[in-house]
């Protein structure tokens, strides 16, 4: 393991964050929706509108998009989106909170969602939560605890089964579109412990 040095609310910080629908109502309602979200982070991470248009976790309708960002404030280790809730493993790169990156998301995508289903009202429960992440040993557990939500929760029988997390960015022999697997490979070893690990962390936990 890495002796990194965590330290609190501060540049290099890396923070679990979530949050769920408001009465913990869908968020996500068809694919589309998903890669609206997706395509908003990847719009806030800086990633070049043009790539995210064709790649096939961001396409998505665009309903007059107006989010521009920096490269380099944020990175993305882990995500999962699931109807009603969302999980982003983060890492604060410079003096930019990690709340403004979340702000921008989520307030796009609510107006998003509101116009598409001609509601009105909040689309999430209250502001978003999140975990100071303090050794890799948490690290770990919290990637495997976001990858594993789909099969904890029924909806397939195996990570890589479910579309709408970064779990595939980890296997796919391509280059990554929103999640730096690097770092967490690094973390994990290889490819094969990450796979391992990721299912073993998950049942100690349960």
């Amino acid at each position: 393991m890495n002796n990194r040095d965590y330290k609190n609310f501060s540049t290099g910080s890396i923070f679990h964050i979530y949050n769920r629908g408001n009465n913990k109502e869908p968020i996500f309602y068809d694919e589309s929706d998903y890669r609206a979200f997706l395509l908003r982070l990847g719009l806030v991470l800086g990633i070049e509108e043009e790539v995210l248009k064709q790649h096939p976790l961001t396409r998505a309708p665009y309903s007059r998009i107006r989010l521009t960002a920096e490269k380099n404030l944020f990175k993305v280790y882990t995500f999962c989106l699931m109807p009603n809730h969302f999980h982003l493993l983060l890492e604060q790169c410079d003096d930019t909170p990690i709340s403004t990156l979340m702000l921008k998301v989520c307030t796009s995508f609510a107006k998003y969602i509101n116009k598409k289903y001609q509601r009105v009202g909040h689309i999430f429960q209250d502001q978003f939560k999140s975990v100071l992440i303090e050794s890799d040993s948490q690290l770990m557990w919290t990637s495997s605890y976001i990858h594993m939500n789909p099969v904890n929760a029924n909806l397939c029988k195996k990570p890589e089964d479910y579309p709408w997390s970064s779990y595939h960015e980890f296997l796919d022999k391509k280059e990554p579109l929103l999640t730096d697997t690097k770092f967490m490979l690094d973390i994990f070893g290889n490819v094969e412990n990450f796979e391992q690990q990721t299912i073993l962390l998950n049942s100690e936990k349960q």
